[in-house]
């Protein structure tokens, strides 16, 4: 499989059969561990005008209309895949979704790229093959500055999840080998080192899979404290299994992070699998998300990897899409909040 593409194991499709969700699983790279965050590398972008005021996220935190994303194979390297998915779905997605590795090098290219499209840039950082533990020591300071560093000079808003799903036990950062102090040391040292290199560009990301696998999981021990998060992500997947609503996939998550931070969620990885009931999930994705003030939108995983979660796979789905997608609450321009 191509480095940059997400792959879902069958192990996660196991685990579908009992949940409505589907926990985002390894995705393969080209060296272990490590993942290409946006294609090429940097090298060639020049650094943003220093005379320019820092890029301001505030407009972007609980704008007033929904966030409807997307992750798709081949962007933001190039950005035909997100014309093309704009024509099929009628609406252009404004965040962009990708993986980066732990080690791969911030792309300015990629990043500049999206925002110039008019989408947010946003970045599910997967810590492979390195204990949170000795990341909350520093043993990898030096790669964070670099990165954070970089994130700075570029200069347009970035959204940052590190770590997803650190609730669940199917990645090597998640709770097998990883208690919830390593993951919230980690989380803060991060952090931290962005605050310090004038980072403050960044939309930081928590974001847990929800509650349903593993609801002997409480989240709260994972959190790292609301100065150190802007959104809470949420993903989860819709499958075939079972007839759920948004209540039933979403709410119990919703419920028990209330408890702790009013903080707004977003949807950061969702998709419907294929088959009779995929139309009715739809339905029920943006109707929660209408339902929900402080549910700021989705980003869709509109990629076949193991199950194909492609919306043009269901007529039906790609339909109610369309039908939903279409309403003036979704989609706005990031650059013009």
């Amino acid at each position: 499989m191509k480095p940059t593409y997400r792959a879902r194991t069958a192990a996660c499709l196991l685990m579908a059969g009992l949940l409505t969700l589907l926990p985002g699983c390894t995705r393969s790279g080209s060296t272990a561990g490590g993942h290409d965050a946006f294609g090429p590398g940097d090298t060639q972008v020049a650094s943003a005008d220093p005379t320019q005021a820092p890029a301001d996220t505030t407009p972007l935190l609980q704008p007033a209309k929904k966030y409807i994303g997307v992750a798709l194979d081949g962007a933001p390297a190039s950005m035909d895949p997100v014309q093309k998915y704009t024509q099929l779905v009628g609406k252009q997605p404004n965040i962009i979704e990708n993986y980066a590795g732990w080690g791969d090098q911030f792309d300015s290219t990629g990043v500049r790229l999206t925002w110039q499209n008019g989408a947010l840039p946003y970045i599910a950082w997967e810590p492979h093959k390195t204990p949170l533990a000795d990341i909350a020591k520093g043993a990898s300071d030096d790669y964070i500055k670099t990165f954070a560093s970089a994130v700075q000079k570029t200069n347009v808003p970035v959204a940052i999840s590190f770590a997803h799903e650190m609730n669940g036990h199917w990645y090597d950062w998640g709770t097998k080998t990883n208690s919830p102090e390593d993951f919230v040391g980690a989380w803060r040292r991060i952090h931290d080192i962005f605050q310090d290199r004038g980072a403050s560009n960044v939309i930081w990301v928590w974001s847990p899979n929800i509650i349903n696998p593993v609801k002997n999981v409480a989240l709260q021990p994972y959190f790292p404290g609301d100065g150190y998060i802007d959104w809470v992500g949420m993903v989860g997947y819709w499958t075939e299994c079972c007839d759920k609503n948004f209540e039933q996939v979403y709410g119990g998550t919703m419920d028990q992070v209330r408890a702790f931070t009013g903080k707004p969620f977003i949807i950061s990885e969702t998709a419907a699998e294929p088959g009779k009931k995929a139309s009715s999930f739809v339905e029920e994705l943006f109707n929660g998300v209408e339902k929900h003030p402080d549910v700021l939108g989705f980003i869709w995983f509109n990629i076949s990897k193991r199950a194909d979660w492609r919306l043009e796979k269901t007529p039906s789905s790609l339909a109610a899409f369309k039908q939903h997608a279409a309403d003036p609450q979704y989609g706005f321009d990031p650059r013009k909040p």
